[in-house]
């Protein structure tokens, strides 16, 4: 999707505002209501745009690419720049202490994003054993994990993990 730089400088405005409202109402109600009104205004994001960059960093880390773009349009909507009120950062949403350890300068860069960010999917599907333990130690930390021996019994991280999950069926049959 290619979008002017009207339209792009009304986009940062709105996500702007957004934080603002999020900040002071503290809920992700808000933001979620700034991002279904930037969603309405400018479209669906173009969910292949990053394909040839997600296929690599899949290959390079192991992966089906089907489900590193699950993890991406889970995390991020497919938006290089999202950020998330947490501090999650790019298309797979890196925390910063993450990235750097992962070797990542610049999180909003989607190649290096994609790379590192599909690298510690596969190491905690090492870990873990099973793509959606892995996920719920990506959503929610493999500490989280490791501590309720399976998916936390947090409503986020159960939402994302069958998010997660039915994107990468829907993916991989569109394959």
């Amino acid at each position: 999707m290619s979008i002017g730089l009207d339209q792009l400088r009304e986009r940062v405005a709105e996500i702007k505002s957004g934080f603002a409202v999020m900040r002071a109402a503290r809920t992700a109600t808000a933001f979620e209501q700034v991002l279904r009104v930037a969603h309405r205004r400018l479209g669906a994001p173009d969910n292949t745009r990053f394909d040839a960059a997600i296929a690599r960093a899949a290959a390079a880390a192991g992966l089906d690419a089907s489900l590193v773009k699950a993890v991406v349009a889970a995390e991020s909507g497919f938006n290089p720049l999202a950020v998330s009120p947490k501090g999650a950062q790019g298309l797979m949403q890196l925390m910063p202490t993450t990235a750097a350890a992962l070797g990542v300068r610049d999180s909003f860069d989607p190649e290096a994003n994609l790379l590192a960010g599909a690298r510690y999917l596969r190491q905690q599907l090492d870990r873990f054993g099973s793509i959606p333990l892995a996920l719920a130690a990506y959503n929610a930390g493999p500490a989280n994990v490791a501590r309720y021996g399976g998916v936390p019994p947090f409503a986020e991280t159960q939402r994302y993990v069958g998010t997660a999950l039915d994107l990468f069926d829907t993916y991989r049959a569109s394959d």
